[in-house]
């Protein structure tokens, strides 16, 4: 079965770095894109990071130059980097995987159980 296994969150001052992971397991072949989605305490989920099997990404404007999601393949891992980290940024984290996509939107149906991630000011 597809699993998928978030990791790396914890609490850091405005302006560190975290690394998360998204490990998966499973038949992941198939897999057409992945992303990093998060949500705060009576916010929308809101998609933060994206990337595609041919190595694409895409990110939404308020960490662009900030969060860099990459992949290791060999490692069946996907990563998002985050640095210059604001209070703003303070959610939970989930991991999600996507076997198809429909018009350059990814159909996500996998999703792993969330990281926390705490910025203090």
């Amino acid at each position: 079965q597809v699993q998928l296994v978030e990791s790396g969150g914890g609490s850091v001052q405005a302006g560190g770095s975290l690394r998360l992971s998204c490990a998966t397991s499973g038949y992941t072949y198939s897999f057409q894109c992945m992303g990093w989605f998060r949500q705060a305490p009576g916010k929308e989920r809101e998609r933060v990071a994206r990337i595609d099997y041919d190595g694409s990404t895409f990110y939404v404007d308020s960490v662009k130059g900030r969060f860099t999601i990459s992949q290791d393949n060999a490692k069946n891992t996907v990563y998002l980097q985050m640095n210059s980290l604001k209070a703003e940024d303070t959610a939970m984290y989930y991991c999600a995987a996507a076997q198809a996509s429909r018009g350059g939107y990814c159909m996500y149906n996998y999703w792993g159980q969330g990281t926390q991630v705490t910025v203090s000011s």
